[in-house]
């Protein structure tokens, strides 16, 4: 009921049933009033019947007229079908009635009017209920009225008829009833079908809907049917087609289109877009089928492209220069190297956008400085397009003059555009033969773009076009804009990551050694390379120890930058500190451990977010030329490389220990190996077996491959190993050092057990006078006998048993005397009253080096001379120094 057919039904039986209604009502009306007219009309008539009839004079003027009017009475009531025939006297008393009981009984009534010889009719209410009378008088024949007759009778009595008939008539209003709403039901279906059982005000919002679209909307909108003709347009539709007002009902092919769209709108096939022309405009047309929507037929939608048109290049220009800085964002500033993001720059603007694009940035630029502007002096950084072209170079530093464009756009900081280059005197001032050169070659217009980044112009991009593209407008210059500025802030990034890495690689270099120390017992030859990232925090080192050992280390700092280098520099003051007590690698590097986690405790209180340096790394070996053995011990370093004489490769399996600043206090733990002479002993960090495209075990077996050759020197080794396994782009540091070992000759050394007896001093003391002399030593004897005397009478005095002597000779002379006890002689100054303490004094003075180191069984106590003349200057001053060491004033 709540669709418009349900609304139109319910209205329609409404309808009906008030008309039904009013019909019944009017019939009711009706029969009540013919009651009472027939009433009113019956009474009339039997009262005249009766007063007229033949015998009343007589009846009348007879002795007994009641005997002979009664029964007529009686007849013409029944006749008559009314409640009483009634005669009356003048005087008002009953003469006849049809109920005998009544004759004879006073009656007062309003029957003077017919006394009076007139009939008539009343209406009145008695105890029968509303009745009608009609009175007549009886006149003689002279005319005098002798009687009066009266007929009554009851309305009911009437209507009884009248009842008998309102079943009938209810009957046919039912009928009737019934017929109108099987009608109106029909009608209603009819009409549901139709609106699709849609409610009044979806009817109404559709068709002011479909009156709104249809005429204001900015599209043509033609319905045809099936036979070709034209069932409906839209104003915007006339007026695109110039219809004409009685366009509608006519066929297609009658309203002088264009052929082809003429052919389209009749024809059965759907279209989209098409363009067709009508008069002076280009329409695109859409059809398709009204079906299954609609009757068979089509609708068609117009829409005027002329306008389009002119806007169509434009669109295509912007959209194609959209794509272009999507483009350029994805590959300017891959790198942070200021010259390739140059690069990257000019490549994707040639040659959509330009024939040729230049870039010229200043010098200080380049180096990773900040420019302080006021000179148009300026590098080309980069050049792409046309093949070869007339341009100045790339790296070739140019002085632009002041009016050239490119000078303006620098120092304005704004776009220059030169739409003709023929005409533009300033840039022919540059270099006038050069300039026709360019326009000889087809190049014509040019835009000067600074490339600005955070208020600071630090160049200029060029941007050429020849002949073969338009001349720049307004919206080129706002492209070149917003793509150079992308490329500046890469630049700039570019420049402060250069001017970082160049303080880094800076600070890493004054870190790392700048040349090996002289010593005798390895050969060594290193690289380090740092990454493209940025400077890590890989180092190296080599450390000569006493008895012509020496260490070598590696390291490796997680991360890169400024934080990784000075930690770097942090750690290998640490080792190099540590080294001169001369301990073992595992006792130094518990010793660097405990270091990094008070470092890392301490940076952490004092900064809250303060970055550690957990997670480096270390090896540490030591190699005794004497004995040929290596102590390495690691904190979570890769093991080092052994490769022997004869080429074979070797990876020795170290104890594990994790990276410094992380054992929590577990010891370290070393291995001893002993390597034949020659050997080479190979220590790495992992940028070198390990990167983005490899994993750790590829590259120990390609570092295998690349050693694995028997007879090279160590330089010869570090060039091979680079160049086997060296990323093209390295992410990570990468240290190698090679030390090929060589050993200390039996020839070279002389060793004597000593008993704890001072009288055991002299022949030992004359044994290594003899050895010196036999090593062409004599001019040093002295010192040697000094000092040897020296320490084996305080291991004698002091120490515990074995006692142990040994002469190496290295390059320089190195005297070891060893005992059994742990305790170590210090230095003092004697007092003048002492008769001791002034051994050692003369020992630090004659030696070049000296000092203590401890051994498993006890310690060492060594002291290094210099060969040959020296000795001798140091001995002429001996006695001077002996009596500087008394007061002479002492008692």
């Amino acid at each position: 009921m709540r669709s418009l057919a349900g609304e139109v039904f319910i209205l329609q039986l409404v309808i009906v049933v008030l008309l039904l209604a009013a019909a019944v009502a009017a019939l009711v009306v009706q029969a009540q009033h013919e009651s009472t007219s027939d009433a009113r009309h019956r009474t009339l008539a039997a009262a005249e019947a009766f007063a007229s009839a033949p015998g009343m004079l007589t009846a009348l003027h007879s002795s007994h007229p009641s005997a002979v009017l009664e029964p007529r009475a009686k007849a013409v009531q029944k006749a008559a079908d009314v409640d009483a025939i009634i005669v009356y006297g003048l005087d008002g008393i009953t003469i006849a009635h049809s109920d005998p009981t009544r004759i004879g009984q006073q009656v007062v009534g309003p029957y003077a009017e017919a006394a009076a010889g007139r009939a008539f009719t009343r209406t009145f209410d008695s105890s029968l209920g509303r009745s009608v009378i009609s009175v007549v008088p009886v006149k003689d024949t002279d005319g005098s009225v002798v009687a009066i007759v009266a007929a009554p009778v009851t309305i009911e009595n009437v209507q009884h008829a009248v009842n008998r008939q309102l079943p009938v008539v209810f009957g046919s209003a039912a009928v009737a009833l019934g017929l109108a709403a099987g009608g109106a039901g029909l009608v209603s279906r009819r009409l549901r079908r139709q609106t699709h059982g849609l409610d009044p005000s979806e009817m109404t919002r559709m068709y002011e809907h479909h009156d709104a679209v249809l005429h204001a909307v900015r599209e043509g909108v033609l319905i045809t049917g099936a036979d070709g003709r034209l069932l409906l347009a839209n104003d915007e539709a006339r007026r695109l087609l110039d219809l004409p007002a009685d366009a509608e009902r006519r066929p297609v092919t009658s309203l002088g289109l264009d052929p082809g769209l003429a052919r389209l709108l009749v024809s059965e096939d759907p279209a989209t877009d098409e363009v067709h022309l009508a008069a002076d405009r280009l329409l695109a047309v859409n059809k398709r089928p009204t079906a299954p929507y609609g009757p068979a037929g089509s609708v068609v939608t117009l829409r005027d492209t002329t306008e389009l048109q002119a806007l169509t290049g434009r669109a295509e220009a912007a959209r194609g220069r959209l794509n272009l800085l999507y483009e350029a964002a994805g590959r300017i500033g891959t790198t942070l190297d200021v010259v390739r993001t140059c690069e990257e720059l000019a490549e994707v603007a040639v040659p959509r956008f330009a024939d040729v694009v230049t870039v010229e940035l200043l010098e200080p630029v380049l180096g990773g400085e900040e420019p302080t502007g006021g000179s148009t002096e300026m590098r080309r950084t980069a050049a792409v397009g046309l093949g070869k072209h007339h341009l100045y170079s790339v790296g070739e530093l140019i002085r632009f003059v002041p009016a050239n464009p490119i000078a303006t756009a620098l120092v304005r900081g704004r776009p220059v555009v030169e739409a003709d280059l023929s005409t533009s005197a300033g840039w022919r001032a540059q270099d006038p033969e050069r300039a026709q050169r360019i326009l000889d070659q087809g190049i014509r217009a040019l835009v000067a773009v600074p490339l600005r980044a955070r208020g600071v112009v630090l160049g200029v991009a060029s941007f050429w076009r020849a002949q073969v593209l338009p001349p720049f407008e307004d919206d080129d210059v706002s492209f070149a804009e917003e793509l150079t500025a992308r490329a500046a802030v890469c630049i700039d990034n570019a420049r402060r990551f250069t001017r970082e890495h160049a303080v880094a690689v800076t600070l890493q270099r004054s870190l790392l050694p700048r040349s090996l120390p002289e010593q005798t017992a390895v050969e060594v030859a290193y690289r380090y390379l740092p990454a493209r990232e940025g400077v890590g925090g890989d180092w190296f080192d080599v450390i000569p120890l006493p008895g012509a050992r020496v260490a070598l280390m590696v390291g490796d700092v997680v991360g890169h930058g400024l934080h990784a280098a000075a930690t770097m520099g942090r750690l290998r003051t640490a080792v190099h500190n540590f080294s001169a007590l001369d301990l073992p690698p595992e006792e130094l590097l518990a010793y660097v451990d405990e270091l990094v986690a008070r470092i890392d405790s301490d940076e952490a209180t004092a900064e809250g977010d303060g970055q550690g340096i957990t997670g480096a790394t270390c090896l540490y070996a030591v190699y005794d030329p004497v004995s040929g053995q290596v102590a390495t011990a690691t904190a979570g370093h890769l093991g080092p490389a052994v490769v022997h004489p004869d080429g074979t490769v070797a990876f020795p399996q170290l104890p594990v220990s994790p990276p410094l600043g992380l054992s929590a206090g577990l010891p370290f733990e070393s291995a001893e190996l002993t390597l034949p002479e020659g050997s080479q002993l190979v220590l790495y960090t992992d940028g070198l077996v390990e990167d983005r495209d490899r994993d750790l075990d590829a590259g120990l077996a390609a570092l295998r491959s690349a050693l694995a050759r028997p007879g090279r020197v160590p330089e010869a080794t570090c060039a091979a190993v680079i160049e086997a396994l060296l990323p093209a782009r390295p992410s990570d540091d990468i240290a190698l050092l090679v030390a090929r070992t060589h050993r200390l000759g039996s020839e070279r050394v002389a060793e004597w057990d000593v008993p704890q007896d001072p009288a055991a001093v002299a022949p030992v003391r004359a044994a290594c006078v003899r050895r010196l002399a036999e090593w062409g030593l004599a001019e040093i004897g002295f010192i040697t006998e000094l000092i040897l005397s020296e320490l084996i009478t305080n291991a004698i005095r002091y120490g515990a048993e074995p006692i142990h002597v040994r002469l190496l000779h290295d390059r320089a002379l190195i005297c070891e005397v060893s005992d059994g006890s742990s305790t170590s002689p210090h230095l003092r100054r004697a007092k003048t009253t002492d008769e001791g303490g002034r051994g050692l004094f003369l020992v630090a003075q004659y030696a070049q080096r000296w000092g203590t180191r401890y051994t498993p069984t006890g310690k060492i106590i060594w002291a290094e001379c210099a060969l040959h003349g020296e000795g001798t200057q140091a001995g002429e001053g001996l006695g001077e120094i002996l009596l500087d060491q008394w007061d002479d004033l002492a008692p």
